[in-house]
């Protein structure tokens, strides 16, 4: 199974400030049993702003395009650098590709992207790790990020990629009845209607921008390439390796 898995930001980071690097070995240890069980896999993260913010001491998210652009710039090698720390143990290294919504535009860059991520997943050595270049999509940045804090970039990156399963980790179980996050956990949604679109919330903390609403339309739109996505917690151990299974934890979109 080719699995794309997307990270949120307010997954990465820690309590304390900076990225969790704790949860990050964890998930490390779960994407190197789910290739070793024979699935691949590739990442969507965020987290550069979010990075870029620790190191620059900044406890609010910025709201100036420079300043947002700055972090992500200074970020971006810290994620990297995060992420490579947490995976060296299991001899997998990091392979880093920065989109913007006009490379998707373009069908030269695409299909080059495609054609390199292909190379990638058959040397087996590493992860290609997707993220929106936020040091250049000014528009997307002004925007508060076009692609919802990479929500709809992991439906595009699944597609690009004929993904299996889309995996979106989130800090909610999955899908809940309530637009605030409360009532009961929705475990599988055949088709995207306007009562389940009302079943969405807002933004999260100030270190995210994305939302559940987000997430349900990168969900319609790979499932509209007959891509399956699961929406699922990222704290709860082993939710990697579940993603894999027919029935996984959170909810599954899947016609």
């Amino acid at each position: 199974m080719r699995l794309v898995i997307k990270i949120g930001s307010s997954l990465l980071g820690s309590p304390e400030g900076g990225l969790a690097q704790g949860r990050m070995r964890n998930w490390a240890k779960e994407i190197a049993r789910l290739r070793r069980a024979g699935h691949e896999v590739i990442l969507v993260s965020s987290g550069a702003i979010r990075a870029g913010m620790q190191a620059l001491h900044l406890k609010k998210r910025p709201t100036s395009r420079p300043e947002m652009q700055a972090c992500a710039t200074i970020g971006q090698p810290l994620l990297m650098k995060a992420y490579g720390a947490a995976l060296a143990p299991h001899q997998i290294l990091v392979a880093q590709i920065l989109l913007t919504s006009w490379d998707l535009d373009s069908r030269r860059i695409y299909d080059n992207t495609r054609a390199t991520l292909q190379t990638l997943l058959r040397q087996r050595k590493c992860i290609p790790i997707f993220n929106e270049n936020d040091a250049l999509s000014f528009e997307e940045i002004a925007l508060l990020n076009a692609f919802g804090d990479n929500d709809r970039l992991s439906a595009h990156v699944a597609i690009l990629a004929g993904a299996d399963r889309l995996v979106i980790l989130t800090d909610a179980p999955g899908l809940m009845s309530r637009p605030d996050g409360t009532g009961q956990l929705i475990r599988r949604v055949k088709k995207i209607d306007a009562a389940i679109l009302a079943c969405a919330g807002g933004a999260g903390s100030a270190g995210s921008v994305g939302g559940m609403l987000s997430k349900l339309e990168a969900a319609r739109l790979a499932m509209g390439r007959g891509i399956p996505v699961v929406i699922a917690d990222g704290r709860r151990n082993g939710v990697l390796v579940k993603s894999a299974l027919k029935t996984p934890a959170g909810t599954l979109f899947a016609r």
